[in-house]
């Protein structure tokens, strides 16, 4: 009885241990299998990289331009020229002013080239246009492995912005005022020798 009782036992045990097992083994086929479900919708990097690459700005033969049919990519979608004035200076700004589509398509160009967003293709176009010595030596610089500059929030720190505004605004006062008391000056002046022919002293 004792004999049976012990070979009872450990088959219980056998069979308690095999059903733990087997439990643990259809565990992991049923985790593994829902991991295989979900990475066959979850998009691949390629296909992501192959999405972003497609949606880049590219060149019409036909037109001869640079073209885009993302919102995000075209005009009006960054910064305006005004955000370029704060960036980089006149230089860009007064470009952007008096061509508009030379700049768009430049911008366009390096969003191409580059993989990169509208804003930071922006920023770099308004730094070549103020410098182009400096800009090129920090992209070769970055090449070698130097920090890579922030273009597209050059100078927009709120006090550097704050500072640019009273410069300008200073220097717009300035010019302004020169020309009013040139104009002024003239018309006194023509106003003067009209006096004096109507008196015949000229």
């Amino acid at each position: 009885f004792t004999l049976t009782l012990t070979i009872l036992t450990t088959q219980y045990t056998t069979f308690k241990s095999n059903r733990t097992m087997t439990r643990t083994i259809l565990s992991s086929i049923f985790v593994a299998a829902l991991i295989g479900y979900c990475s066959a919708f979850a998009p691949s990097q390629s296909s992501v990289r192959e999405t972003s690459l497609s949606m880049a700005p590219r060149f019409d033969k036909t037109s001869e331009k640079w073209i885009t049919d993302v919102p995000e990519e075209m005009e009006g979608s960054s910064y305006g020229p005004i955000g370029t004035l704060y960036r980089a200076g006149p230089k860009p700004f007064f470009t952007r002013i008096f061509n508009p589509d030379t700049y768009d398509q430049a911008v366009l160009k390096y969003m191409a080239q580059d993989g990169c967003d509208r804003k930071e293709a922006q920023g770099n176009m308004d730094a070549f246009l103020e410098n182009p010595q400096d800009w090129g030596f920090q992209k070769v610089s970055e090449q070698n492995g130097a920090y890579k500059k922030d273009y597209a929030n050059a100078n927009m720190e709120p006090k550097q912005v704050i500072l640019t505004t009273v410069w300008g605004v200073g220097v717009v006062y300035f010019l302004g005022s020169l020309v009013y008391n040139g104009a002024q000056d003239q018309i006194l002046v023509g106003s003067f020798h009209r006096t004096m022919e109507l008196l015949g002293m000229e």
